[in-house]
């Protein structure tokens, strides 16, 4: 009997210790405010005051708690949360069962998750970057390896200069959001030489490849990275030299980051100007583009090797075909009707859309055009059955990849935090 009673006040005593802010409130922000918190409340559901989370919480009934039964749920199955993985730590679990069977008290005035606490966050990893970032060497093409890999990627250089940006009303499969002309002048920048292939993006997908301990470097640690893809996103199209396909624009702008962190050097997307700019070339397009580019009539109903035809003028490779590519830019319709920004670039504000260019091997040909201009949308995720969907991945845009820059003139920590956090991550 002594020992029962013991044993019951020793199990009230550890459910009256768990202390809300520095036990269950770092979990919440951890693996649930992403989703949930205040600004936007997948599924109708916000966790950022104990007001809005009541419906997922019945105190002192764990087991009844939709918030611990869906972390509870294992990864891949439905409700499981989060949905991509990996699973709450045992020990996480732990603390919110406890804490939902002492009552779940949650101070009244108590708001969590905001996201001005995660933008500090980015913003002094990207300054600790930054510190690494070594300036640009000469204006040569270069080729450079990818730390504690084989694999490497090449750049070369485009020359700054003027060009007209958009198309012309006489120029045929041109659409309205492609114009009024504008005339901009371009900085110069190194770009990928092909688009950045399979080889490349998994050391990023997937840390191990990339011969990388936990605790090793703290800049590559913290950099957002891919959840594990519940499909093999190549989609039996090829891996070794083959495009990489189907990323968010968010994922490219966080590639982007994880190399400059890997390599000292800083890169980004390209802004929508500077991809049309080196897609010109100075020149109008091939009437040949079967010389140049992988499409619908050629392409065998896949993408390609990279750089099997014949680049353009400035030596870039498959920039129009074979696969679309990400810009800096949000789309929208009549952009060329106003000023560009002094950035540069469109930045974002909504999760959709944002510009694809150059077309894909799935595209009539007249979509391979430098002019032409393509907005992302929520369809591009349709079969992705994940609650909510996933930000990394774009299930139904098998023809979407993209190929990188590194401007000449290196920009300051703010701008770098601003091009690499530039996607809008929740859906």
């Amino acid at each position: 009997m002594r020992s029962t009673l013991l044993l019951a006040v020793c199990s009230l005593t550890a459910l009256a210790q768990v202390d809300f802010g520095k036990q269950v409130q770092p979990i919440l922000e951890k693996h649930c405010t992403g989703c949930h918190g205040g600004e936007r409340g997948l599924g109708g559901l916000k966790l950022n005051t104990r007001a809005n989370a009541a419906r997922a919480i019945v105190a002192g009934d764990p087991a009844k708690s939709p918030l611990l039964r869906t972390m509870e749920t294992a990864p891949g199955q439905p409700l499981a949360m989060p949905p991509g993985g990996p699973q709450v730590p045992a020990a996480d679990r732990a603390i919110i069962r406890q804490w939902l069977a002492a009552g779940a008290a949650w101070p009244a005035t108590l708001e969590i998750g905001k996201p001005i606490a995660k933008q500090k966050d980015d913003l002094a990893l990207t300054r600790k970057i930054a510190t690494r970032i070594a300036k640009p060497g000469p204006f040569t093409p270069y080729k450079a390896t990818i730390p504690n890999t084989v694999v490497s990627f090449e750049m070369v250089p485009i020359p700054g200069g003027e060009f007209t940006m958009g198309t012309p009303e006489t120029e045929k499969g041109r659409s309205p959001d492609e114009g009024p002309q504008r005339k901009l002048k371009v900085e110069p920048f190194w770009m990928g030489k092909f688009e950045v292939t399979w080889d490349e993006y998994r050391f990023f997908m997937f840390q191990n490849l990339a011969n990388e301990k936990l605790g090793a470097d703290a800049s590559l640690d913290a950099v957002s990275r891919p959840t594990k893809p519940y499909v093999e996103m190549s989609f039996g199209m090829g891996i070794n030299g083959f495009p990489a396909i189907s990323m968010t624009q968010h994922a490219a702008n966080k590639y982007a980051q994880w190399l400059s962190a890997k390599t000292g050097h800083f890169y980004r997307l390209p802004t929508e100007a500077e991809w049309e700019y080196a897609c010109r070339a100075g020149k109008t397009e091939s009437a040949n583009l079967d010389e140049i580019a992988w499409h619908a009539g050629n392409s065998s109903e896949k993408y390609q090797l990279v750089g099997k035809k014949r680049p353009n003028a400035f030596g870039l490779f498959d920039i129009l075909g074979n696969v679309a590519e990400w810009t800096l830019d949000q789309y929208d319709p009549k952009a060329f009707a106003a000023p560009l920004p002094a950035s540069g670039y469109v930045p974002s504000t909504t999760p959709y859309p944002h510009v694809s260019k150059g077309g894909g091997w799935s595209d009539d040909t007249s979509r391979l055009r430098c002019g032409a201009r393509l907005g992302s949308d929520p369809s591009w995720k349709m079969q992705d059955p994940q609650l909510p969907k996933s930000i990394w991945y774009l299930t139904d845009a098998q023809f979407q990849g993209f190929r990188l820059v590194r401007p000449l003139k290196t920009p300051s920590p703010a701008e770098m935090f601003r091009y690499w956090n530039n996607g809008v991550e929740r859906e």
